[in-house]
């Protein structure tokens, strides 16, 4: 009789191990719940190792996107415990941005509603509030985030063929990466053009600040410490985002506001300032400080020696657009680029950029064919000859690579400038 009792144990444990086996089985990952927590792990604000039954990782494999959103969203909050008395933890979104151009986009804005939505209906341990210098001043949890163009096999060069969500909630009280999560969205049917701002923009290069929040997110692990450049240029980042958003909304006077207040901040001397009180001027009429805005744009690029302008071609030309509204301002951007040159007595290697579209030695062709008539162009204001280079990269370093050929890869057709002194050798990027 023991002995039954003892196999009627095993039998018993053996169909319950089953069970549970079947119902995690059957639990979709969008379906899945936040996992349980275990009695000792509650002091803790960060979990412990997930459960069997906690949401698979990132497989890799590019689902819907609302699918992908939704599941990188609960793996991430699912390791977060709520504090052992209950209170609730402050949390801020620092807006998404694309994982390797820094613009923000439709999609970017996207998730970051669709986080706020989830967070507010699923996770009612954190107080979601407005990112703010007020609200960053109280050292809150601080989402960020990357939404990035991959080819199949995850890197950002070749055929884009997904879309790379990456999550991470980084807390300023203790100065590190507490969770992350990442997922694989469908490329078709995402909107990721720039958002007004970052599509009027002129001049685009690699910023320390925003590298810096793009490392945060791809390349931090929980237990890593914040990016130290983006802890100390995080103040400025709130007005920054008070500013970018005014612009999108049309208050060109207050996103001017916003953005002379950043260029107080020491860590405020960044290119989306620079490029800022360029677009709100010139939306405000002021024509003489939009001209001086973008003279600090150049002479920004000149003491980093490269300098990207996104200047619009006709498609498969040489030729500016005919929308004057676009190309209005080149004129100036070709003065003052040329008078930064002739007064430094600088070299220029100028690089012609085209979108992946079409055969890529049309492309070399048609980009170093750009490069050659934005020379022209300098020469024709002031006496660089003999010292400006041209150069043709084709598609070979696009940024955004999907191939769309409209506003959402336009900086794929981008004209670098490379500065470099004369007779000394320019660095690529």
């Amino acid at each position: 009789m023991k002995l039954m009792g003892k196999n009627l144990g095993r039998v018993r444990a053996l169909l319950r191990a089953l069970l549970l086996a079947s119902l995690g089985a059957c639990t979709t990952m969008s379906e899945a719940p936040p996992p349980a927590l275990p009695e000792a792990a509650v002091e803790a604000d960060v979990a412990p190792p997930a459960p069997a039954l906690a949401p698979a990782t990132d497989s890799g494999v590019a689902r819907p996107f609302e699918v992908a959103l939704t599941d990188a969203t609960n793996r991430l909050f699912s390791q977060i415990r709520t504090s052992a008395n209950n209170e609730k933890q402050l949390l801020v979104i620092d807006p998404l941005i694309d994982g390797v151009s820094g613009m923000q986009s439709s999609a970017t804005t996207t998730i970051a509603l669709r986080i706020g939505e989830l967070v507010r209906g699923g996770y009612p341990q954190f107080d979601l509030q407005p990112f703010s210098a007020a609200n960053v001043r109280r050292s809150p949890k601080v989402l960020v985030g990357t939404f990035t163009a991959v080819n199949s096999e995850g890197h950002v060069t070749g055929t884009r063929e997904a879309y790379r969500i990456c999550l991470a909630l980084a807390d300023l009280t203790s100065g590190t990466v507490i969770a992350k999560a990442t997922a694989h969205s469908s490329i078709l049917g995402v909107d990721h053009s720039p958002t007004p701002y970052f599509q009027d923009s002129p001049a685009w290069m690699k910023d320390g600040p925003t590298e810096s929040y793009i490392n945060t997110c791809q390349t931090g692990k929980p237990g890593d410490a914040i990016q130290p450049v983006y802890l100390d240029s995080i103040l400025a980042g709130t007005l920054i985002n008070d500013a970018t958003a005014a612009y999108d909304a049309g208050r060109y006077a207050d996103a001017l506001n916003h953005f002379n207040r950043a260029l107080e901040l020491p860590t405020g001397h960044q290119l989306r300032v620079f490029n800022g009180l360029y677009l709100a001027n010139l939306k405000l009429g002021r024509q003489a400080a939009a001209n001086d805005a973008f003279g600090r744009i150049v002479g920004y690029g000149w003491a980093k020696n490269r300098l990207a302008l996104k200047f619009l071609f006709k498609p498969g030309t040489s030729a500016f657009v005919a929308d004057k509204q676009a190309s209005a301002h080149y004129s100036m951007w070709m003065k003052e680029i040329a008078r930064r040159a002739a007064q430094n007595k600088s070299c220029l290697e100028i690089i012609g950029h085209t979108s992946r579209s079409g055969a890529e030695p049309l492309n070399q062709r048609l980009s170093r064919s750009r490069a050659e008539y934005i020379k022209k162009r300098l020469e024709g204001e002031a006496p660089l000859a003999k010292r400006i280079t041209v150069q043709g990269a084709g598609s070979r370093e696009n940024l955004i690579g999907t191939g769309k050929d409209d506003m959402s890869d336009a900086l794929d057709r981008r004209v670098v400038f490379q500065v470099s002194p004369c007779g000394g050798g320019a660095q690529y990027y």
